[in-house]
């Protein structure tokens, strides 16, 4: 799988900013609140074990995909990772395209509660389950 596969195929990219930049472009398909995230696995992702994807790459990548199902439910961005956890059963490798489909669990006026797989086309690589702060914004005057 590469980009222009990828484009052909209906995604479309973002680049990232800051620590998000350094997991290579989020590719995205669907609309809001039905969207699937998803990432090229590289070697700049990898671990020690060649041909391996960090689990921290898959944490990283957890966060940022449920975070935009937790953003797509609030209908904007105010809102912080509370808690996150990841469920590894099996492991990345590199050049795969790695994705997932968040789904909301559970919103409440402050909370924001997320889960989703991780996978590799039909193999699944860790199942994620999170808590989103929605955040207090200051008035306008």
């Amino acid at each position: 799988m590469d980009a222009q596969s990828l484009v052909a195929a209906g995604w479309t990219s973002l680049t990232g900013e800051g620590f998000t930049g350094h997991l290579g472009p989020i590719w995205l398909r669907g609309a809001a609140n039905a969207r699937t995230i998803g990432f090229l696995g590289g070697s700049q992702q990898g671990n020690n074990r060649p041909g391996a994807i960090h689990g921290g790459a898959l944490m990283t990548f957890a966060d940022i995909a449920l975070g935009f199902g937790a953003a797509d439910a609030l209908g904007g961005e105010h809102l912080v990772t509370a808690q996150l956890q990841l469920h590894f059963v099996a492991g990345g490798r590199t050049g795969e395209f790695i994705t997932c489909t968040p789904e909301l669990v559970r919103r409440s006026r402050q909370l924001i509660f997320m889960r989703g797989l991780l996978c590799a086309g039909e193999r699944t690589l860790a199942s994620a389950d999170g808590i989103w702060k929605v955040l207090d914004l200051p008035e306008a005057d």
